[in-house]
């Protein structure tokens, strides 16, 4: 029987995701923990989108199927994934996983109006900064509303990537004797 265990962090544009998941694996490769990393966001990036595929979810779930199995094949269990809407999309995840079992922590990181304006604001340059953030307000509201009950939630506003980081492991569980 194979087990694997998926770690989910999302959350709107702003909220840390990549910053959080890449401190994550920081963590976890200090504390000997096996594991790999994925960015979600790089897993649908075609244009146009498919016609049978105007979500790209489909897409979505081939390439982290094909990624994973190259992981899995090196003997991995453990997989981090960030993407916006990826606590809603847990059960597509785990099945790009395979396995015959699939342990699932879904993580969802927030932040006030005004800190994912303050961040985006100084990311985002262009014509496209304000409705960028709009989306993502509107993703944020989104999240919370339809994430599952056994979401872990943190907020992220005036806290460190590290401090946030460690809220992560601690959520998943995973330690380097797992």
């Amino acid at each position: 029987m194979t087990t694997y265990e998926l770690l989910l962090i999302g959350g709107g544009a702003g909220v840390g995701k990549t910053s959080v998941g890449f401190e994550v694996s920081a963590a976890l490769r200090a504390s000997g923990t096996a594991h790999c990393l994925i960015e979600g966001d790089f897993m649908d990036q075609i244009h146009p989108a498919p016609a049978d595929d105007p979500h790209r979810s489909a897409i979505t779930e081939r390439n982290t199927a094909a990624v994973w199995a190259n992981y899995a094949a090196l003997g991995q269990r453990r997989l981090v994934y960030t993407n916006t809407v990826s606590v809603l999309e847990a059960p597509m995840l785990a099945r790009a996983m395979g396995g015959d079992e699939v342990r699932t922590t879904l993580i969802l990181l927030t932040a006030t109006e005004a800190t994912v304006r303050e961040r985006l604001t100084a990311r985002e340059i262009g014509s496209e900064a304000e409705a960028h953030i709009e989306r993502s307000l509107r993703m944020a509201h989104r999240l919370e509303a339809e994430a599952p009950a056994a979401t872990v939630r943190l907020a992220t506003d005036g806290r460190s990537v590290a401090d946030i980081a460690a809220d992560v492991v601690r959520a998943s569980g995973w330690t380097a004797d797992c």
